[in-house]
């Protein structure tokens, strides 16, 4: 074998004869002085050759590390209101590769000398199925292997996993590739971005294949791809291998470990290897605190998180955005609304290093969504716009389930055109939120509307749209429809879950169907769907409503024996079907066998319980419950003072029963109708009908509106007081509603009238209310004929007579016989006669 010949030319781009340059040529070449070297330099000479040897050396890294360097690329258009900020990434280009491939793409007019990044906007531009690897193959970068970690890194920092699996597969075939741990790295992060934990550990050991050994970066992005799929153990034995391959564990290890276990939900191993962090000299840092408060928060350990924080302060560690937004949902998943403001407002103070953003706006907006102020929602996402932050889709949610929860359908539709006009797409939740607005505005068919839209709209509804639809049409009485959509969820291979029986369950309570629960019931056991807390309340309170007490007792009992635990909602709808059954001493049993269970009551179980005692005549009880409700940091709610007006006025303690509803004001608890007329009916019974008639006024200043009970009492005190202009001003005030009133009072109104001797008044009354077409019963007839009679208009009572005959109500024996008793005693002869030959004539009609 022939030996190989020394290459002459050690340097190919160098050409093996050196010519002369020209320049050099025009200047008189100067005698080389061997002793430079000899001759001492000046301290300012060496300086200035320091410097500029420091200078030349800056400037020849930047020029060797400016082909990997991002360049910012900014447009503005002032006439829309645009702006855009993006990276540009040159990479290697023609000039940078190698000669031998310079030459071989130099005349070929197909080959491109693109930046990485107008690379990686040609390849997302294409789809799975376009050639991609004949966009790579005409890039004049891909003879430099320095680009692939360029081009690898743009592609899964914009999260195209799809694409960036392609160009991978093509980089591994090419001649120049060389295979590198952070191109590995980057794309296991990838793959855990997506939950491919399978595809992440695939990589894993693939790379080591490659001869690639994994460096700590390696194992923490396994570690975060098996944290974000919920496989905390996994993400323990991989950090148990690390250690073994004599891999440091980094503050980033212990963090991705810390978050896998606490998104988990197990707090507890969160917290040992928190411990273990600091034992082992890794302090915890910024983020380490914000996984913990999160491993909390994911938990439900809400005031354990909040205690973390205090300890938190006390460190040298500021908070950041992301606790204080921890922060406040715990504060108000616990309810103290107050320091959840205090906090906001805190971050919102000019001197704050941590300025609130869009999640802390949502959170805030979710805060009086639940307090029932949805006033003040708008005015934190109208506050959020003002700032500069741009509305993300959850926020909108956030703000369009406000509405949604309150029936405000006009609100929320104008919400969903929002979403629309700011270029984002609503989700399945913003057409969940919409459908729920419309059906608890009792328009079932506008959320069927709705419903068909996100259909149409490429948006698949999901269990919670069904159970909002199911809801829709169960909450306005129509179960039929109710019954098909959930047949209709079954047929899209949705299975019904126990919401769904849940809000069939209460529906057949308020549509009085009680064999359906029953069907229902069996249908949930025949699906093996188990029945919830939620869903026993849901069949209790419907067999309540119905009035059978002993299938809602049966269904408590099936609770007890599943070991299911009650809650105050369990209670609070036996207890107050109890009083609505006036089962007073069963009510009272519950109440009883709550204590013993140590469960909370609540302010309805309160309401209650106070009912309970007071039919029960156990006026002390009453007032011992209503003060424990108050020690126990509960705010009596209009329902509960309600209910201890109604306990005084049963007991005759007048006085109290008006301390009561002067407390209810100075509480800033806005009376309602049942309220106003309880304290009416103390009034009258402690002999103060005048303070009825000032109540009076005291609704109508208000606002609140007049009911019959209302119209009762005002009606007594008028006829205690003998004021008849009242009555009279009481007439006008009932007249736009006289189909509404019940016969009953009006009667009562009739024969007030016509006791204070207005028997015109009386009789136009009651044209009145012929003509606004309600039924008119013999009773009311008796009244008028009775006050006729009285005042001696013998006329009108015939007429009034005639009348009823012409109505088809036969008069009674007693209306004839005594205006034929009338005629005898008191109408005189001639008028007798006539009242005779009257009655005769109407006898024989």
């Amino acid at each position: 074998m022939a030996a190989s010949l020394p290459n002459p030319n050690p340097n190919p781009l160098k050409p093996l004869v050196q010519l002369p340059d020209p320049a050099a040529q025009t200047q008189p070449a100067k005698a080389p002085n061997h002793l430079n070297h000899l001759v001492p330099k000046t301290p300012a000479a060496a300086a200035a050759a320091v410097s500029v040897s420091a200078s030349e050396k800056s400037k020849a890294g930047k020029d060797r590390d400016g082909w990997k360097e991002k360049r910012k690329r900014g447009y503005v258009n002032y006439d829309k209101g645009e702006h855009q900020v993006a990276s540009h990434v040159s990479g290697m280009r023609k000039d940078d590769i190698p000669r031998r491939y310079r030459l071989r793409v130099e005349g070929d007019k197909f080959q491109k000398d693109w930046s990485v990044t107008e690379v990686v906007e040609k390849i997302v531009k294409l789809s799975r199925c376009d050639d991609i690897e004949g966009v790579l193959n005409h890039w004049v970068g891909r003879f430099s292997r320095k680009n692939f970690p360029l081009l690898i890194h743009e592609l899964t920092q914009q999260g195209f996993i799809e694409h960036a699996i392609h160009v991978f597969s093509w980089m591994k075939n090419q001649k120049n590739y060389c295979a590198r741990n952070d191109i590995y790295n980057m794309m296991i992060r990838l793959h855990a971005r997506y939950n491919r934990v399978d595809q992440a550990r695939g990589l894993f050991f693939e790379m080591q294949e490659w001869r690639c050994k994994p460096d700590a970066e390696t194992y923490n992005a396994l570690i975060n791809a098996h944290g974000r799929a919920g496989q905390w153990r996994w993400a323990v034995n991989i950090m148990e291998d690390m250690l073994r391959a004599a891999v440091p564990a980094t503050r980033s290890t212990y963090n991705n470990l810390i978050n896998a276990c606490g998104s988990s939900g197990n707090w507890r191993e969160a917290l040992k290897i928190c411990k273990k962090m600091t034992d082992n000299g890794v302090g915890p840092d910024l983020v380490t605190h914000n996984i913990i408060l999160s491993a909390y928060k994911t938990s439900a350990q809400y005031a354990k998180a909040l205690s973390y924080f205090e300890l938190m302060k006390d460190t040298n560690i500021r908070p950041d955005t992301t606790a204080f937004n921890i922060v406040i949902h715990c504060l108000v998943k616990l309810g103290q609304y107050g320091k959840a403001v205090d906090y906001f407002n805190s971050m919102r103070d000019k001197g704050s290093e941590s300025r609130p953003d869009v999640v802390t706006f949502t959170s805030i907006l979710h805060m009086y969504s639940v307090c029932g102020q949805i006033e003040n929602c708008r005015v934190v996402f109208d506050t959020m716009v003002a700032e500069g932050l741009k509305p993300t889709i959850v926020t909108f949610n956030a703000l369009l389930g406000a509405y949604a929860s309150h029936g405000m359908h006009k609100e929320a539709a104008s919400v969903f055109k929002e979403i629309k006009l700011s270029g984002l797409r609503p989700d399945v939740v913003s057409y969940t939120c919409l459908l729920n607005a419309y059906g608890r505005s009792k328009q079932p068919e506008k959320a069927r509307q709705i419903f068909n839209v996100m259909k149409r709209s490429n948006c698949t509804p999901n269990i919670v749209s069904y159970n909002a639809l199911i809801d829709a049409y169960g909450s306005n009485g129509l179960l039929a429809e109710a019954v098909d959509v959930l047949r209709e969820m079954e047929r899209e291979n949705i299975q019904p879950d126990v919401v769904s029986v849940s809000t069939l369950l209460a529906a057949c309570g308020r549509c009085g169907q009680r064999a359906k629960i029953d069907s229902i019931l069996s249908a949930a056991e025949m699906r093996s769907i188990e029945l919830n807390t939620v869903a026993y309340n849901s069949a209790i309170g419907s067999y309540m409503i119905l009035g059978d007490y002993e299938k809602a007792f049966a269904m408590y009992k099936s609770l007890r024996e599943k070991k299911i635990k009650p809650d105050s909602v369990t209670f609070n709808v036996l207890i107050s079907g109890c009083c609505k059954l006036s089962k007073f001493d069963k009510a009272i049993d519950f109440l009883h066998e709550m204590m013993i269970l140590k469960i909370p009551f609540s302010v309805e179980v309160y309401s209650s319980a106070i009912c309970a005692y007071t039919e029960q005549g156990q006026v002390e009880e009453a007032e011992s419950m209503f003060t424990a409700m108050k020690l126990a940091g509960h705010h009596p709610d209009v329902i509960t003072y309600t209910a201890m007006i109604h306990a005084y006025g049963t007991a005759e303690n007048w006085d109290k029963a008006i301390e009561v509803f002067q407390d209810m004001e100075a509480n800033d608890v806005k009376p309602d109708i049942i309220a106003c007329s309880a304290l009416m009916r103390v009034f009258n019974k402690a002999d103060q009908p005048d303070k009825v008639i000032k109540m009076l006024e005291y609704m109508k200043d208000r606002g609140i509106p007049f009911t019959d009970a209302v119209y009762y009492e005002v009606i007594t005190a008028c006829n205690l007081l003998r004021d008849w202009r009242t009555t009279m001003d009481l007439v006008k005030v009932m007249e736009p509603s006289l189909n509404k009133i019940s016969m009953g009072l009006l009667n009562q109104l009739l024969h007030l009238l016509g006791v204070s001797g207005r028997t015109d008044a009386m009789m136009k009354l009651f044209l009145k209310l012929v003509a606004s077409g309600a039924e008119i019963h013999i009773s009311t007839y008796a009244v008028l004929l009775k006050n006729l009679l009285f005042v001696g208009n013998w006329r009108k009572y015939i007429e009034v007579l005639q009348w009823m005959i012409d109505a088809g109500i036969q008069p009674s024996t007693d209306m004839l016989r005594k205006i034929l008793f009338y005629a005898q005693t008191s109408a005189g002869p001639e008028h007798a006669a006539v009242i005779r030959d009257r009655i005769d004539r109407l006898q024989k009609t």
